[in-house]
């Protein structure tokens, strides 16, 4: 059985700022090393349940604490305050260039990223087969890496993370960058993904993409859940908000 529980979350991490003095400057003035930190607060009481069948969508203003969110799903990091409970096997889509190596080629890059995200000998061959045919930059999977751009390495990473079948999947704006021919293959590649995974949470701008893939949504700002529930509900009520902030001023 996969779930998601998120019980009652904070996430704080320090920024430090020392008034641009670099680290031998700051040393040998003898300032204190956490004279200049700063705690920001990214969530603040996050509470979400997920159960198998849901395909959660994030919403919100770039900074409302969604990819956040998802690197704590993904076990990247860990509350600061508060629980967070996954069972199943889950497959992060958050880092673009996980564990790419600018020497070797497309295909001689598949297998570290996959045993990074916990695959077998199986599925790392399978994942040989069936990269260059999915979603990879073609005919340069031959080549080394460190000239691909940037979207070709989004390409490559993310038909390499989409071979590994998991419980639960977590994305974080794949679907809403790169070529149009891109953003087709990969909305197909997912939808072929949805009847084997079990939970899928992602994070997109794009509330048409949220719509069609995802039955719940998530609306977040400044770290805390505004309304979580059904998608339509939710997304109708966040439009709303988002016309009523562009209205232009009555005199």
């Amino acid at each position: 059985m996969a779930f998601i529980e998120a019980q009652s979350v904070d996430f704080t991490y320090p920024v430090y700022d020392l008034g641009g003095r670099s680290l031998k400057v700051t040393l040998m003035s003898g300032l204190k090393a956490n004279s200049g930190v700063v705690h920001v607060t990214a969530l603040r009481n996050v509470s979400l349940s997920l159960k198998e069948g849901d395909r959660l969508g994030l919403i919100g203003h770039n900074g409302a604490g969604k990819s956040t969110l998802l690197r704590m799903f993904a076990g990247v990091i860990h509350p600061s305050r508060g629980r967070i409970r996954c069972e199943g096997r889950v497959v992060p889509l958050i880092a673009k260039g996980l564990g790419l190596n600018d020497e070797f080629s497309g295909l001689q890059n598949i297998e570290l990223p996959m045993r990074l995200l916990g695959a077998t000998t199986q599925e790392v061959k399978h994942a040989r087969e069936d990269t260059p045919a999915g979603t990879a930059p073609g005919d340069f999977t031959h080549l080394p890496t460190r000239p691909f751009s940037e979207g070709m390495r989004a390409r490559l990473a993310f038909a390499i993370c989409t071979s590994i079948v998991g419980d639960i999947l977590v994305l974080d704006e794949w679907l809403g960058a790169g070529d149009a021919q891109f953003v087709l293959k990969a909305q197909e590649r997912i939808m072929d993904m949805l009847g084997q995974t079990k939970i899928i949470v992602l994070a997109s701008h794009s509330l048409d993409l949220l719509r069609s893939l995802c039955n719940k949504v998530c609306w977040m700002e400044r770290g805390q859940v505004v309304m979580v529930g059904d998608a339509d509900e939710v997304l109708t009520a966040y439009l709303a908000q988002v016309h009523r902030e562009n209205a232009p001023a009555v005199a």
